[in-house]
């Protein structure tokens, strides 16, 4: 009997009851098959309360029920009885339990990463050295991924390098490791290193690596991988696709993600989510809308990040009335129900538009607690439109400081608060209590990729080889900038000093070496593509808008926020990020 419904699980059960209860020997191979087919089932495909009474009700279970169970576990949001499976089958007390063998550990390494259980995941480690199954292809893998899960590359490394076989899968798990801890040009190097070595990546490589090209806006790694994904025919993968529509988002092309996303047949939630997404973040917020109706029409249901993605259009075109309407209408039309991030949305475009009062209101009538992120939005609001008392209020009611004791976020927004008011004893207050806990603002940095190179650059930066003339591209800059009566914005530079130096700092954020950078070293009428990792200043913005005006260029920006695209002297964002 084939089993494809829990109704035919449960009639398959029925029938081996009904047979335990008139034994017939030769009917005993057959009712074992059938319980080994029936566990299976309903193991795999989710049924685990039913599947963990089958395996209790055996009097001598083997190793192929507990590690069926075992994996199912570790494949579910709650891979946490995996653990107890493993630790009975590791125990010596129980005669009737089958010992873990080179099947079962795989599966528990897997649930320790998807617990964290660093402490229980380094002990296994041990006990797997101890029985000299470190060479098995399968733990290894499995090592790999939970080192990576740790966040501890170091430890992933030494089991990839010590690998005597390195396969597709664990070349692809040491990328997707370096891409989840935040090293996405290790994750490329990598991809380089496994092209040189033979090995053929699969669907799963051209993910992650096309997820470290968006990360690092690495724009001719990821057309290339467009090409081999085209040249294998896996394209049409919904993973895939995604990956090439986000890829194409990150590094500014938004005209090639609608390509990729109109050459798909068969459109799912997620392909339509990163498109919508990807045009709220250029700015393109009536198509991202204009998409979302037509998803709609395709009876394809939005899920919580779509619904994220729309309120971000609605936020960033700054249309309070519409965002509003689509925040209340997502629990009535859609039955999801409003996580932290729509709250977010809506107090960002509330604080956006000047909407203070409301944006309080809204956030003291939220039925689930308000997080750090969203009070620092409205309290960066209250920086923008100079509400000083407000925002000062809000850090004490709320004891930001307190709560984020070790992260310096809250007291560099608190300082920029003061600044801006002009309340240089009270910044200096602040800056006092961060050196005192050790803490230090993260300095600005800016990516570039040139000819397949990505070079990176830091505020102030004189380590690059061409050092010497970006210096020199920048001065020219500038002195075409006096020619348009530019007045640099010295009050972005939130420190007590005169207004030279203030104008000489601004005069070399990362941006701006990356720009003068990519001046020299692109041919005239070639956009040139910033990847920032803050929010770029009012200075840094109007000055972009005027070298592109300048020297005839596209600029495409991104920046923590939202994506820039500078074109004769104008921003897509209208001003307004």
């Amino acid at each position: 009997m084939e089993i494809t419904t829990i109704s035919q699980a449960m009639q398959l059960h029925a029938q081996i009851l009904k047979s335990n209860a008139n034994p017939k020997p030769n009917n005993i191979e057959t009712k074992d098959r059938d319980l080994t087919k029936l566990f299976a089932f309903t193991a795999l495909s989710g049924n685990l309360t039913y599947a963990h009474s089958i395996l209790n009700s055996l009097s001598t279970p083997n190793s192929y029920f507990y590690n069926t169970m075992i994996r199912a576990y570790a494949n579910s949001s709650n891979p946490l009885p995996s653990l107890s499976l493993f630790l009975k089958m590791h125990s010596q007390n129980d005669m009737h339990c089958p010992k873990p063998d080179k099947f079962t550990y795989p599966f528990v390494l897997k649930s320790c990463a998807k617990l964290n259980k660093t402490h229980e995941g380094k002990q296994l480690h041990s006990l797997i050295l101890k029985l000299g199954l470190a060479s098995n292809q399968y733990i290894q893998h499995g090592l790999v991924h939970m080192y990576s899960c740790f966040g501890d590359l170091g430890c992933a490394c030494n089991v990839f390098g010590k690998m005597s076989e390195k396969d597709v899968v664990s070349w692809t798990s040491m990328i997707d490791g370096f891409v989840n801890n935040d090293k996405p040009i290790e994750a490329l190097r990598l991809f380089e290193e496994m092209l040189s070595n033979g090995i053929e990546p699969n669907d799963a490589t051209f993910v992650s690596v096309l997820r470290a090209s968006a990360d690092t806006g690495a724009l001719s790694v990821g057309q290339s991988v467009h090409s081999m994904v085209e040249e294998r025919e896996i394209g049409l993968k919904a993973n895939v696709s995604t990956a090439l529509i986000d890829m194409y988002v990150k590094c500014g092309c938004i005209d090639s993600a609608k390509d990729v996303f109109h050459k798909i047949e068969n459109k799912d939630v997620f392909t339509w989510t990163a498109i919508i997404s990807g045009l709220a973040s250029h700015g393109h917020c009536k198509d991202a809308i204009k998409f979302f109706h037509q998803m709609e029409l395709q009876n394809v249901k939005p899920d919580e990040r779509t619904v994220t993605a729309i309120l971000s259009a609605c936020r960033n075109a700054g249309w309070v009335h519409e965002g509003l309407s689509y925040f209340w209408r997502m629990k009535s039309k859609y039955g999801i129900r409003p996580t932290i991030h729509h709250y977010g949305c809506i107090v960002d475009l509330y604080g956006r538009a000047g909407h203070l009062d409301e944006a309080e209101a809204f956030i003291n009538k939220m039925t689930i607690k308000p997080d750090v992120v969203l009070w620092r939005s409205l309290i960066w609001a209250c920086k923008i439109h100079g509400d000083t008392d407000r925002a000062e209020r809000l850090m004490k009611q709320v004891g930001l400081l307190d709560i984020e004791a070790s992260d310096c976020g809250s007291y560099v927004l608190l300082g920029n608060v003061y600044a801006v008011a002009g309340k240089w004893d009270d910044k200096a207050k602040v800056r006092e209590l961060m050196i005192k806990r050790g803490l230090s603002k993260p300095p600005g940095s800016s990516k570039i990729e040139i000819d397949g190179v990505i070079h990176d650059f830091t505020s102030g930066d004189s380590s690059h080889i061409d050092a010497e003339k970006i210096y020199e591209k920048l001065d020219e800059i500038e002195e075409q900038l006096r020619g348009l009566h530019y007045d640099p914005k010295v009050s972005e530079v939130l420190l007590e000093i005169d207004d030279d130096e203030k104008a000489f700092q601004l005069h070399h954020h990362s941006e701006k070496l990356a720009v003068a950078f990519g001046l020299i070293k692109t041919s005239s009428g070639t956009n040139i593509r910033i990847v920032k990792n803050l929010r770029s200043c009012e200075d840094c913005h109007s000055v972009m808008k005027l070298i592109s005006r300048i020297y005839q260029r596209d600029i495409v920006m991104r920046d923590r926020i939202r994506f820039h695209h500078f074109r004769n002297g104008k921003c897509s964002c209208g001003d307004k990020w």
